[in-house]
């Protein structure tokens, strides 16, 4: 298969696996939009690192910069680069649904020189539970990453729902079959002096609960 706009690797099969992974790291060194599978929903990446990637992935999705973009990395390491502190409950959280369907929002390292939109100095983080994503990750390190689809629209289960939404917008998209929950992230804020939900999605709230020692109610207010 020619490589270039809209390109489509099936991942199932390991030569396109391998060649979508190579053309995938290509695309995001140079600026490009990628689609990749992960454990909840098709993700829409960029090099978290490139300022004009970010705006392009806003820009395609039809989103401001008052929603920033989240970061998916390939390993736990990776969050000591990426944050100011890491709490003993952001830890816990960490080794217990890392990877997973959790995202964190955390206070970021103040010396990151990324854009990913009005963040007031915190990112979001995930580390997802799915061998293609990983393999990019850990590949060109951590990605810019929302679900890929116009802001207001569904979530992609399917590269072939992504691919409907986002078209020509990008470069590389990895097909890895049906995603595993069809669901979103749970995202908990561990930025401040006490957890917070802020949505819930493929970790209940008291499976957090259980982990941080509070009650699913207090995570909820």
């Amino acid at each position: 298969m020619d490589e270039g706009v809209n390109t489509v690797f099936d991942c199932a099969d390991p030569a396109s696996r391998a060649a979508g992974i190579d053309a995938a790291a290509s695309a995001l060194r140079s600026g490009r939009l990628v689609v990749m599978p992960t454990d909840t929903v098709y993700g829409l990446g960029c090099d978290a690192f490139d300022g004009d990637a970010v705006s392009s992935l806003l820009r395609a999705k039809g989103r401001g910069r008052d929603m920033p973009v989240p970061v998916l990395v390939g390993s736990w390491s990776t969050i000591d680069g990426l944050v100011y502190s890491v709490s003993d409950q952001a830890r816990s959280l960490i080794r217990a649904f890392w990877p997973g369907g959790l995202s964190l929002v955390v206070r970021q390292a103040p010396s990151l020189g990324w854009d990913l939109g009005d963040a007031h100095g915190t990112v979001m983080l995930r580390m997802p539970l799915h061998p293609v994503a990983v393999e990019l990750l850990r590949t060109v390190g951590p990605m810019a990453v929302s679900s890929a689809n116009i802001s207001g629209r569904p979530p992609s289960t399917t590269m072939a729902d992504a691919k409907a939404q986002l078209g020509s917008a990008v470069e590389v998209f990895l097909d890895g079959g049906h995603c595993e929950h069809g669901v979103p992230s749970t995202i908990v804020d561990v930025s401040g002096a006490a957890p917070r939900i802020l949505r819930e999605g493929a970790v209940t709230a008291e499976s957090v609960a259980d982990v941080v020692g509070v009650s699913a109610e207090d995570l909820r207010s």
